[in-house]
């Protein structure tokens, strides 16, 4: 009875073991009948057709089942690049947008915040350097836009600013010197990269160079060095090197209030009743009917002229009800150091933004408001470049036209006059700096120097020295004459101011080839 239940157990084992053999291995065999059958069949009769064509079909379809899937393997992968091609130019489009939206806040676009990092910065100095006139030329619309280069050595800047009175050479120095070393020290290592078994180059290597500047994009220089590795008389490397200018930054956003900012306009005169009458008319015109709060403080040399000055000051006070004018008199011998000082330390109540000013400056209303904004108490200092008038004998005689009024002489062009970039004589500044400076050397007589001196104590303090063209400041042309007793620096001084003054380099020429000039006019005439 045992042995019964043994015996099923090992037939039903048999039987599911040859239940899995014929599942696995059933085709095979009936391969194996099947060609068994067609030798049999071959023998016997021919081939059956059908099944030969059947057997192609399959091959041809199996075929084509693989070359399908080599081609979708193929374009899975040319998806897979597309994708990641796709994901790093969105990246870079990101980035990209990142810093045009910076740059072009000022168009309306959002300003974006911490656009920085090696990449965008990468990104931001190839676009300066694809758009600016560097590997490549760009069309400008005329000859005036070109940039023209300044050649350099290591003890020499060749200036390309054109002019009377402009230097056309000078040794570098401060921040000039200091640039230039520094890119010629910065070529020098370029050069000198996988270099460890050659000689090495060295500031001695270095012949000349030139730069210019790009208001839009930077500094351009070309180096040229003697090369070490082909000597020879002709042998150079050529070092080109651009220094972009950075993204924009906000330093900073401060609100100002003028309303109620006064100034006292501090004057020195001797003599010269009619320009001081003139220049009355002016204050009367901008300052007492327009700004209403600037404060005049006349200081006055010597007696002659002296009543003459009184009456007019009076009748400015009682007409117009203006009691915001002061006389200061001093009787000794001129000097405008000594008489801007004085004037400086008789204001009493307390700290005051100065205008130290001339009889012969014309101001608007627009000027008074920079001298306000440019001036902070403490930190900064204006110095405006005053445009100086020429001689409108010269410059209108030589046109054939009368001499206009004086306000409408007020005209800035290269043939009515020039900005004066060597006079530091108008300034504007708290009292409480000006003090802490310790004024101007009142032991300067004569004319000139006072007003150098004080700017170049400014110079060397820690002030800002804010010195700008001002399109609403002029200096009115009136004949100067130089004391041959002044020091030779002094006297060098005015003869230079004088001659710059009278007219432009072409009205200078003009007037040299007079006889010409006529001679032509006179044969014209005849030709009428």
């Amino acid at each position: 009875m045992k042995t019964m239940p043994r015996i099923l157990s090992l037939l039903f084992c048999l039987s599911f073991v040859t239940m899995l053999y014929i599942t696995k291995f059933g085709l095979y065999i009936d391969s194996h009948f099947n060609q068994g059958n067609l030798q049999e069949r071959s023998s016997k009769q021919p081939m059956d057709r059908t099944f030969v064509v059947s057997e192609n079909v399959e091959r041809k379809y199996q075929n084509e089942v693989q070359t399908l899937q080599l081609k979708i393997q193929k374009l899975e992968k040319a998806l897979e690049l597309s994708k990641e091609e796709s994901q790093n130019l969105t990246s870079r489009i990101s980035e990209q947008s990142l810093i045009i939206r910076t740059l072009q806040e000022y168009k309306g676009y959002s300003k974006v915040q911490n656009v920085s990092g090696t990449a965008n910065y990468s990104i931001f100095i190839e676009e300066k350097i694809q758009n600016s006139e560097i590997l490549h030329g760009v069309q400008l619309n005329n000859e005036y836009e070109l940039i023209p280069f300044t050649k350099f050595t290591l003890h020499r800047i060749f200036l390309v600013e054109p002019g009377l009175g402009k230097r056309v050479v000078e040794k570098p120095i401060g921040y000039k010197r200091k640039d230039i070393f520094e890119v010629v020290l910065f070529a020098v290592d370029e050069l000198n990269k996988d270099r460890a078994d050659k000689k090495r180059y060295s500031v001695d290597e270095f012949i000349e160079g030139a730069y210019r500047t790009d208001p839009t994009s930077g500094s351009h220089y070309e180096l040229f060095f003697r090369s070490l590795d082909k000597p020879g008389k002709n042998s150079y490397l050529k070092v080109s090197i651009f220094k972009p200018f950075g993204i924009l930054h906000n330093l900073e956003t401060i609100y100002r209030n003028t309303s109620m900012e006064w100034i006292n306009l501090v004057l020195p005169l001797s003599g010269r009743i009619d320009a001081f009458q003139q220049f009355m008319s002016r204050f009367i015109r901008v300052c007492i009917k327009q700004d209403k709060k600037v404060f005049l403080t006349v200081v006055y040399f010597g007696t002659e002229g002296l009543e003459e000055v009184k009456q007019i000051l009076t009748t400015t006070a009682k007409e117009f009800q203006y009691k915001h004018i002061k006389l200061v008199t001093l009787n000794e011998e001129f000097s405008r150091g000594r008489g801007l000082q004085v004037g400086v330390l008789s204001w009493k109540q307390g700290d005051v933004l100065l205008f130290l000013c001339d009889v012969d400056i014309v101001f608007t209303m627009d000027f008074l408001e920079r001298c306000r904004l440019n001036s902070i108490q403490g930190k900064r200092v204006y110095y405006p470049i005053v445009f100086s008038l020429y001689n409108p004998n010269i410059v209108y005689s030589l046109q054939d036209m009368k001499i206009p009024p004086q306000r409408e002489q007020l005209v800035i062009s290269r043939s009515t006059g020039f900005w004066r970039d060597f006079g530091y004589g108008m300034t504007c500044q708290y009292r409480s700096d000006f003090l802490s400076v310790q004024g101007f050397n009142e032991y300067i007589t004569g004319w000139g120097g006072e007003d150098v001196f004080l700017y170049q104590k400014y110079i060397h303090s820690d002030y800002f020295v804010v010195r700008a063209t001002d399109p609403s400041i002029f200096h009115l042309w009136h004949e100067k004459k130089c004391d041959p007793n002044l020091s030779s620096d002094q006297y060098r001084s005015c003869i230079r101011s004088k001659a710059l003054s009278e007219a432009s380099h072409a009205q200078l020429g003009l007037l040299a080839f007079k006889d010409e000039v006529d001679m032509h006019r006179s044969l014209v005439k005849q030709k009428h």
